[in-house]
C-alpha cells in the first residue's frame, strides 16, 4: 500500500521508527524544527524537510503541513510516534482525508479512548472492571463535593481529555477541592483545549500495571504481557519493567483477557496499551493509550516481536501470523528513562550541549537515544534523551545489568536522570519487587544524594582540582557531571587504583 513513510515526530522515538523502516525496506521522511537541524533522527532519515520554528505549536504540531510535507514528498503514510499529535482523532482522521495511511489506530478508536468518561462508559459496557466513580463530567465543584462525600475521601478530579498526568488533582479534604477543581479545570483547559474535569475514587497505593495489545484490520486481537509501570513522580513515569516483579499467573491471564475485550470494545487496530491500576488482588481499567508506548522495548525484549514493524504491517493491511497461544516470554526487561534533568534538584529541567556521548553496550544491553555529541538541549521538548534497556535471564540479573550499563553511560554537558537510576537500583524494596504509585513517596531520599555522596564529591572535586582537570574555565564538576557521584561508585575511575 505505501513504499514511503513520513515520521512526524523527532528524538529517539523518530530515530527508532526509521530504523524500522530502513529494515522493511521503506523509505523515511523525517520532519525537524530550526533548533533540530542535526538532530540524530534528520541524518538516520533517507529523506528531512523542516517544518518549522522551534516552538511545538510552529513545527511538530501542524498537522496540516505536516500532511503536506507527507504529499510532496511522495510519502503514502505517516507514524506519529508519541506526544504531539499520536492521540488526535482529528489529525488521524485528516490522514485519511488526504489519501495516507496514518499509521496507528482508527480516529474512531481514539476518540472513544481518549474522551476518559466515554472510555469508563464503553469498559463498564463491556465487562471490564473501573474505578468507582462517575461516567459523565463534572459540572462543578460543588457537584465534584457531592461525589467526593458519596466515594468517599481521597477522591481523584482527572481530565476528560487528559493523559500524561495533565489536569488532575488529589483531593483528600472537602476544603480543598473547590481549588483543586478550579486548577485542574486550567491545566486540562490549556493542555488539551478541553477543561472538563470528572471524579473518581483515588487508590492510595496500588500498582500500575498495563497490557499490551496488538490487533490488526480483520478484527484479530493478542494480549503480548504486561509492563511493571508503578515508578512515577507527577504520573509520569520513570522505570519499567516487563513481566511485574509480584503478578500471579491467575491474575496476568485475567488482566490479559480484559485487555483484549477493552480493545474489541472500540474495534481496536494497531498497537495500544490498556493501563491498570492493581490492588489487594483486584485490578481496575485506568486508560487506553492508543499509540505506541515510550516502554514499547521491554515488550519486545520479553517476546522478541519488533512492535513499530508490525505496526506498520498492520497499517499496510497485512493479517496477524501468530495467535494468542504463539505468544511466549523470556527473561526479564527493565527500562530507565534518561532525561535532561537534574534529580538531585527535584528534577529540574537543564539545558545546555553534550560534548560528549559513550553509550554502554554488550549482552542485552539496548540503548534507543535521539541525542548525540553536539546536540543542544533546550527547554522547547520533552527532556527525554534516550532510554536505557536491559535483558536478561532473571530480574535479579537484569537489575545487576542496568547497574553496569547505567555506570557506562557518559552523557556530558548537562545533568541527567542517571543519579536517580543508580539509587533506585540498589534500594531494597525496588529489589525485593515490593513497588506501588507511592514508591518515591515512600523513598523521598532516592530524590537526593546521600550525605556520603557530597563528601565524595568534594573529595573527587578537590583530587581533579589539584591533578589539574579544573583548569582552562572547566570546573571539575563540568567535566564529569553527566556520570555524577552515584556512577563514579560503580566505574573503576583511574583514582580508585
Amino acid at each position: 500500500m505505501f513504499d514511503t513513510v513520513l515520521v512526524a515526530n523527532r528524538g529517539e522515538i523518530a530515530v527508532r521508527i526509521i530504523r524500522a523502516c530502513r529494515e522493511m525496506g521503506l523509505v523515511s521522511v523525517a520532519v525537524y524544527s530550526d533548533v533540530d537541524r542535526l538532530s540524530p533522527h534528520v541524518l538516520e532519515a533517507d529523506k528531512a524537510v523542516q517544518i518549522g520554528l522551534a516552538p511545538a505549536s510552529e513545527s511538530y504540531l501542524r498537522g496540516d503541513h505536516l500532511i503536506e510535507v507527507a504529499l510532496s514528498a511522495g510519502a503514502g503514510a505517516i507514524h506519529p510516534g508519541y506526544g504531539f499529535l499520536a492521540e488526535r482523532a482529528s489529525f488521524a482522521a485528516d490522514v485519511e482525508k488526504a489519501g495516507l495511511v496514518f499509521i496507528g489506530p482508527s480516529p474512531e478508536s481514539i476518540q472513544a479512548m481518549g474522551d476518559k468518561t466515554e472510555a469508563r462508559r464503553l469498559m463498564a459496557e463491556a465487562g471490564v472492571p473501573i474505578i468507582p466513580g462517575v461516567l459523565e463530567p463534572t459540572s462543578s465543584p460543588e457537584e465534584a463535593a457531592d461525589t467526593a462525600r458519596a466515594l468517599g475521601f481521597p477522591v481523584l478530579l482527572k481530565a476528560v481529555a487528559g493523559g500524561g498526568g495533565k489536569g488532575m488533582r488529589v483531593v483528600s479534604d472537602a476544603k480543598d477541592l473547590p481549588a483543586a477543581f478550579e486548577a485542574a479545570s486550567r491545566e486540562a483547559e490549556s493542555a488539551f483545549g478541553d477543561g472538563a474535569i470528572y471524579v473518581e475514587k483515588y487508590l492510595e497505593r496500588p500498582r500500575h500495571i498495563e497490557i499490551q495489545v496488538l490487533g490488526d484490520q480483520s478484527g484479530a486481537i493478542v494480549h503480548l504481557g504486561e509492563r511493571e509501570c508503578s515508578i512515577q513522580r507527577r504520573h509520569q513515569k520513570l522505570i519499567e519493567e516487563s513481566p511485574s516483579p509480584l503478578l500471579q499467573a491467575v491474575d496476568r491471564e485475567a488482566m490479559g483477557l480484559a485487555a483484549v475485550q477493552a480493545a474489541r470494545a472500540v474495534d481496536y487496530r494497531g498497537l495500544g496499551t490498556v493501563e491498570f491500576l492493581y490492588e489487594n488482588g483486584a485490578f481496575y481499567f485506568l486508560e487506553m493509550n492508543t499509540r505506541l508506548q515510550v516502554e514499547h522495548p521491554v515488550t519486545e525484549l520479553v517476546t522478541g516481536l519488533d512492535l513499530v514493524q508490525w505496526q506498520i504491517r498492520v497499517a499496510a493491511g497485512e493479517p496477524l501470523d501468530f495467535g494468542q497461544e504463539d505468544v511466549s516470554f523470556s527473561g526479564h526487561a527493565i527500562e530507565c528513562r534518561i532525561t535532561s534533568e537534574d534529580s538531585d534538584q527535584g528534577f529540574l529541567p537543564v539545558t545546555g550541549c553534550i560534548d560528549r556521548l559513550e553509550t554502554p553496550s554488550g549482552p542485552g544491553v539496548r540503548w534507543d537515544g535521539g541525542i548525540r555529541a553536539g546536540s543542544e538541549i533546550g527547554l522547547h521538548y520533552d527532556p527525554l534523551l534516550g532510554k536505557l534497556i536491559v535483558h536478561a535471564a532473571s530480574r535479579t540479573d537484569a537489575i545487576a545489568r542496568m547497574k553496569r550499563a547505567l555506570g557506562e553511560l557518559v552523557i556530558h554537558g548537562v545533568d541527567t536522570s542517571v543519579p536517580f537510576h543508580l539509587r533506585v537500583m540498589d534500594e531494597s524494596d525496588f529489589v525485593k519487587g515490593d513497588l506501588t504509585i507511592a514508591y518515591l513517596e515512600d523513598h523521598a531520599e532516592l530524590l537526593r544524594p546521600s550525605d556520603g555522596d557530597v563528601r565524595l564529591l568534594a573529595l573527587v572535586a578537590a583530587l581533579l582540582e589539584h591533578g589539574g582537570w579544573g583548569h582552562g574555565g572547566a570546573t571539575p564538576i563540568k567535566v564529569l557531571d553527566g556520570r555524577k557521584l552515584s556512577a563514579w561508585q560503580t566505574s573503576g575511575w583511574p583514582w580508585q587504583t
